[in-house]
Parts: C-alpha cells; structure tokens; sequence
C-alpha cells in the first residue's frame, strides 16, 4: 500500500519511514527539507511546505494511509503562523484526502491539547481540548486534532495520537536542549522538583502509529474517530531523570531552584518584552514553559492498549541507557574532516 508521511525529514516522520521502508511499503514524504538519501532508496518525496494546499492535495495522489506528522512547533511565536500551518495544512490535507480517496489519515496531535493550566494526573482522553492556552502551538494543534476527528467517516478513516515527549537517539529537540542549558547554566528546577511526567520513546511512538494505522483497516476497530495518548507508561520525576542522564554524562546536576510563582512571573514579564520589542528567538521562560517544568504531564494508556493493541516495548531504563551511551561515543569521537 502507498503511503504518505507529512514531515518525513524530522525526528517521528523519519522514523516512521524507515520502518515503512523496512516492510516493503512504497513511501511518499513531503517536507521542507531535501532528502537525497531517501530518494536513493525509492521514496517519492515532494519538496514543500503546509501552507502550499496545491503541492498538499496532489501529494495524496494513489495514497492510501497518510501519516501527518508535519506541524509549526514551538511554545513562542506568532498565532497567525502557527494557525497557518496547523490548522489550514491540516485542512488542505483532508481536502487532499478526501480529493483522491485516501482511506486512512493517522494524525500526530499531542497531550498538549487538553492544557488547562494545572497538572495532568492520569489524564485520560475525556478531559475537554485547550480553548484557552498561553502557547498558540496547543491551541493550533486542538483546532487542527478536533477537525480531523470530525472528518471521520467510512470513506476516510481518521484516528490522533498525542505522544508525550518523544526521545531517543537522534532526537534533535529534547535532550539536546536541556544539555544545552544545562551546560550553559541557564537551566533552572522549576517548582518542587517532584512532578511526574510520561515520555516516550521514539521507538514506542512509531509503533502506536503502525497499530493506529492497522487499526483504522479493522471494520470492527473503534478507533476512528478517536484520540489517544501515547506515552512510555512509565511516569518519572522529571527533575531526578534529567540530573540522572547529566551525571551519566559526567555533567553536574541541576541544583538551582525557582519557585513556579517567580518562573510564571518571569514569563509574563519575557512575553511582554518578546512581544513589544519584538524578537524572533524564543523567551528564556512564558508562562507555558513554567506550568510544563514545574506540573504533573502523565496519563492513562487504558484506551491504546485496549483499541490500538499498544505495549511500549523500549523501557526508560533501557532507552536512556542507550541513550546515554550514545552521546558518550559521540562526545568521544574525533571531529570529522572536511
């Protein structure tokens, strides 16, 4: 079967291909961003962005299965942009889907989406979408979730997952970031430094997307039409694991704290400066990053073990020992060669 994978270049999407490629499936990916290396090996790709509806719906041309993977991510930035491509790409997608008969639309969302300013404790799936979030990313992606399930039907078959904090090897956002602060020394413990927080692995965030696809073929599935987080199922002290992961990598540890008042302060102040001024990085702290460091983020799998067959096969422990000795090879490794 054909399919399409939106965002095929970043971190999920590549992932998602490789493992497609690997069982024989015939790939398309549209990106941003070349990719000389996946062309070699048969993928079809299309060079353009969301806000491009004409490349989005031929894109779906003889496709059966569409992962959506592509979105602006960010906890800063302006509405308008991230509307622009969470939103309107998301709908020129289902325009396309729906255009050239695509079956299955398996949309990557994220926990995100159901934000209410206080801790996710067990959240499950019948707490109410974001209407009202300091972050334009979650708002965007709930607008964007809401229409895709809505889009449900025999003719297209649609299912969101909301995976939590994707890690792994090669991952060019998380873990990178907080050794950059960390080592920088602008990273600070918000709060109690007790909150619980569910990740998940790369490779566990893959395989829900392959069960949700395979689900949405069952005619007895109920998954269409439904969301589901995604997650490792293993809810850690999120301050302890990162001190953990410094001092395997012979890094001090975070000892530095700030109270959750003083870091939501702090953002309100640097939202105000960012947006006066304005500037084009993201603030060192917003209100959003305050809640996300210093609350409970962990949720109730029941939904995707029952309907999707979801068992998170890499562990924490087994993934952030790989992890970390990656980045020790790495770090030991001489630098390359022009």
């Amino acid at each position: 079967m054909s399919v399409l994978v939106t965002g095929g270049t970043g971190f999920l999407g590549r992932h998602i291909v490789e493992r497609l490629l690997a069982a024989g499936r015939r790939v398309t990916v549209l990106a941003r961003q070349p990719a000389p290396d996946l062309e070699k090996r048969g993928v079809r790709f299309i060079r353009a962005s969301l806000d491009d509806a004409a490349a989005i719906s031929n894109s779906c041309a003889g496709i059966e299965t569409v992962f959506h993977t592509a979105a602006k991510v960010g906890v800063w930035g302006r509405y308008d942009d991230f509307f622009r491509t969470n939103v309107l790409g998301t709908r020129a997608l289902l325009a396309g889907c729906r255009t050239h008969a695509v079956r299955r639309l398996v949309y990557t969302s994220t926990p995100s989406v159901v934000y209410h300013g206080g801790d996710l404790a067990g959240a499950d799936e019948s707490l109410p979408l974001t209407t009202d979030c300091p972050s334009p990313y979650p708002l965007t992606k709930a607008i964007a979730e809401r229409e895709v399930l809505a889009s449900n039907s025999e003719k297209l078959r649609t299912v969101a997952l909301r995976p939590h904090l994707i890690w792994g090897i090669g991952d060019p956002h998380l873990v990178p970031r907080v050794l950059e602060r960390a080592r920088a020394g602008r990273l600070r413990l918000v709060g109690t430094g007790r909150n619980r927080v569910d990740m998940v692995h790369i490779e566990n965030a893959v395989d829900a997307h392959l069960l949700a696809e395979a689900a949405l073929a069952r005619s007895d599935s109920p998954a269409p039409g439904r969301a589901y987080f995604i997650t490792n199922g293993e809810p850690i002290f999120l301050w302890d694991w990162i001190n953990d992961l410094l001092r395997a990598l012979g890094e001090p540890p975070i000892t530095k704290k700030i109270s959750l008042r003083t870091a939501s302060t702090v953002g309100v102040v640097c939202e105000a400066l960012w947006r006066l001024l304005p500037l084009s990085t993201e603030p060192p702290m917003t209100r959003f990053i305050a809640a996300e460091l210093a609350k409970d983020h962990w949720f109730d799998l029941s939904a995707a073990r029952r309907d999707l067959g979801y068992t998170p096969r890499v562990s924490m422990a087994a993934g952030t020992a790989e992890l970390v000795a990656h980045l020790k090879r790495a770090a030991a490794a001489p630098p390359r060669t022009r």
